[in-house]
């Protein structure tokens, strides 16, 4: 939306070729295409021993800003097979442990959960996901692992991606700079492309009018693929995925996401696809839209990393 703003000022300014130019600066500065974080320098606090599960606060750095987290291990010994969190859109500081978390640190995974790129205790600007730009936000996934995969009690071949929504375009991302990310598991993402996923949004909420579904397919055909694409990062990574659709989905058009993710397999790639009938965008909300699926969420992840 920022950006958006920015846009129509400079139409209204009347600067053409050169606002675009500007816009183009504006971009890149903000969330510079070449931004990696492969060997963060990273910081481990002291474990805390809880009744049911131990915790270490995690620092690492990522474009020159730190980004700061919980791991939450299980009790057990390790090594640990990993799941990074990865979060959906807006302002979002790292999920606490109970719920799904608790329930797949239970199962003998490791959580890791961060505040979002400028908020909480982590540094940097929030949100460039919120206006289609990814890079920097893939770029922390991928100090994420690196970090974790710095730690003894960490199995580095089985550290993988969990998320929900604007993750379905971070994680593929980050999946295809790291290579070492052994799985993915995704809530009411979407493979297809970000500002057509936006319109299909828009038309959902009923800013064109109340259409029928027909009528929105219609519009998604027409207006075609635009902003960013997360099919090229799929095509880039091998690490098997769940994707996890509600079908009363008001943010994300499922049958529409059907079509890419088929093609995928018939590329080879290994995906797994659970719809919830009914169900809403907030398959893993407390309460959840769908009741059994966080618990999909968890038997999957657990019978892949084991």
């Amino acid at each position: 939306m920022r950006r958006r703003l920015v846009a129509f000022a400079l139409v209204v300014l009347g600067l053409g070729a050169a606002g675009a130019a500007m816009l183009f600066v504006l971009d890149f500065l903000a969330d510079p295409p070449t931004a990696s974080c492969s060997a963060p320098a990273t910081r481990f606090g002291p474990t805390t021993e809880n009744f049911n599960h131990r915790e270490v606060a995690v620092h690492f750095t990522c474009e020159g800003a730190v980004q700061a987290g919980t791991l939450y291990m299980p009790s057990g010994p390790g090594p640990y097979a990993a799941a990074i969190w990865i979060h959906g859109a807006g302002a979002a500081t790292r999920l606490r442990f109970g719920g799904f978390f608790a329930d797949l640190v239970n199962a003998g995974v490791a959580v890791f959960s961060y505040d979002k790129r400028g908020v909480g205790e982590s540094e940097g600007s929030c949100c460039p996901g919120d206006n289609g730009h990814f890079n920097l936000l893939s770029a922390d996934v991928v100090g994420a692992v690196a970090a974790l995969a710095s730690r003894d009690d960490v199995r580095k071949d089985r550290i993988g991606l969990f998320g929900a929504s604007q993750a379905g375009w971070i994680a593929p991302k980050a999946a295809a700079m790291s290579g070492k990310v052994a799985f993915i598991a995704l809530a009411s993402a979407t493979p297809l492309t970000e500002r057509l996923t936006n319109l299909y949004e828009r038309l959902a909420q009923g800013d064109e009018g109340q259409l029928s579904r027909d009528q929105i397919s219609q519009r998604l055909a027409s207006a075609g693929p635009s902003g960013f694409d997360p099919l090229p990062y799929w095509r880039r990574t091998s690490a098997p995925s769940l994707w996890m659709f509600g079908t009363a989905d008001a943010r994300v058009p499922v049958p529409e996401s059907m079509a890419p993710l088929a093609q995928l397999r018939k590329e080879g790639k290994d995906i797994t696809v659970v719809t919830f009938p009914d169900a809403g965008h907030g398959l893993l909300d407390s309460p959840p839209t769908a009741a059994d699926a966080p618990t999909t969420l968890i038997n999957w992840i657990v019978k892949r990393v084991r």
